[in-house]
C-alpha cells in the first residue's frame, strides 16, 4: 500500500510539472513561435531521455524495431499535446488549458478502460467514475468562466 501511495505522490508530481512547462513553454511560444519552442522541448527531451536510456536502461528481449508498429504511433500524441498546450495557455491560462486536458484524459481514460482498449485490462465504468468527470467538467466550466471575466 505505501508503495502506491509513493508512486501516485509521484505522478502527483508530474502533473504539477507538466503544469509548469506549460506555462514556460507558452511564454516561450508567444517569443520565439509555437512550433520552435515545440521543437526545443522534444530536442532537449530526446537527448535527455538518451541518456537516461544509455546509462540506466536494463536491456529488454524486444527492441523498438520489433514492437507492432501502431505501439510507435504513441509517441505523435505528444507533438499533438505539446503544440496545443504552448498555443493554449498564453490564451486561457496554465490551470485552464491543464484542466481541460485533464479532461480530456479522463474521458478518454474511462473510454480505455471501460472496451479494454489498447492491450489494457477492462475496468467497468461506474457511477463514481461518471459523477468525476462531471465534477470535471463542471471545474472546467466555473475556471474558464472565472478566467473570463477577470481577462
Amino acid at each position: 500500500m505505501m508503495n502506491l501511495i509513493i508512486l501516485l505522490s509521484v505522478v502527483v508530481a508530474a502533473g504539477a510539472v507538466l503544469s509548469v512547462q506549460a506555462a514556460i513553454n507558452g511564454r516561450l511560444g508567444e517569443t520565439v513561435g509555437v512550433l520552435r519552442s515545440s521543437l526545443l522541448t522534444f530536442v532537449v527531451g530526446a537527448v535527455s531521455t538518451g541518456l537516461l536510456v544509455l546509462f540506466f536502461e536494463p536491456a529488454h528481449a524486444v527492441s523498438l524495431l520489433d514492437v507492432p508498429k501502431w505501439q510507435l504511433g504513441g509517441a505523435l500524441f505528444g507533438v499533438v499535446y505539446m503544440v496545443v498546450m504552448v498555443a493554449a495557455v498564453p490564451r486561457v491560462g496554465a490551470a485552464v488549458a491543464t484542466v481541460a486536458v485533464i479532461v480530456g484524459q479522463l474521458g478518454m481514460g474511462m473510454l480505455i478502460d471501460q472496451f479494454g482498449w489498447l492491450g489494457n485490462p477492462a475496468i467497468e465504468l461506474s457511477s463514481s467514475r461518471l459523477l468525476a468527470m462531471v465534477c470535471l467538467g463542471l471545474a472546467l466550466v466555473f475556471m474558464y468562466r472565472s478566467s473570463v471575466r477577470q481577462g
